[in-house]
């Protein structure tokens, strides 16, 4: 059980954490990168491994693998999102899931374009830097 407890937490931690980045990361030019890459890589889970296991749109296996610890310690009816768990866990309330979700998916689609446009901009200031260099 302290297993799972401490299970527990670390999800709470990592997967904020986790969130917190694909929503702001793409502010610092050095993780920029890494950014795209996870913020991509969420898109995938959330389209590809979404339909994969026959859950639809919005798969995370991050909330998965915790509501399976959850539930092992005793939790049921456990929301479908973590970012409606987040937000009432910290807050509680009890907040429109389909609410959190409209937002949650504009949230993302903003700061994946921010992402792609600025890595995109730093691509092409890095090759204009090695070209006049080259002069």
């Amino acid at each position: 059980m302290i297993l799972y407890e401490f299970l527990d937490i670390f999800f709470i931690v990592f997967h904020t954490l986790f969130t917190l980045f694909g929503t702001f990361g793409w502010i610092w030019r050095k993780t920029r990168k890494l950014h795209l890459f996870l913020i991509l890589l969420t898109a995938g889970s959330w389209v590809g491994l979404g339909y994969i296991f026959g859950l639809g749109f919005g798969y995370c296996p991050f909330t998965d693998w915790h509501w399976q610890i959850k539930i092992k310690l005793g939790h049921h009816y456990l929301p479908r999102s973590y970012i409606k768990y987040l937000i009432d866990l910290f807050t509680g309330w009890d907040v429109d899931p389909d609410l959190v979700d409209a937002g949650v998916v504009i949230i993302f689609i903003i700061a994946l374009l921010l992402s792609v446009i600025l890595n995109i901009r730093d691509f092409i200031k890095k090759k204009r830097k090695t070209q006049l260099k080259r002069r």
